[in-house]
């Protein structure tokens, strides 16, 4: 099954330009006000994302629906764990 990366998100955090661990902080703050099942998406610059966003979602049991790079641009759709 593929990922539609032009799907419709709750959410959208742009981290560009921030380099670690601000992108992660940003992360923590924008999904602890979500809902539940809520969709996130993720627009970073930082390399160490690929490594600091999959493990965030790992700890804390959030979804990470799919991830891509383009041209140095690192994204990543994220869905909020139900309660």
């Amino acid at each position: 099954m593929s990922f539609d990366v032009h799907c419709t998100v709750d959410a959208l955090l742009d981290a560009t330009g921030l380099h670690c661990p601000e992108p992660v902080m940003m992360l923590h703050n924008k999904v602890r006000d979500m809902d539940g099942g809520q969709l996130l998406k993720v627009i970073a610059t930082d390399p160490s994302t690929q490594r600091d966003i999959p493990k965030f979602c790992v700890f804390l049991g959030h979804g990470l629906e799919h991830q891509a790079e383009q041209e140095g641009t690192y994204l990543y759709w994220i869905r909020k764990k139900s309660a």
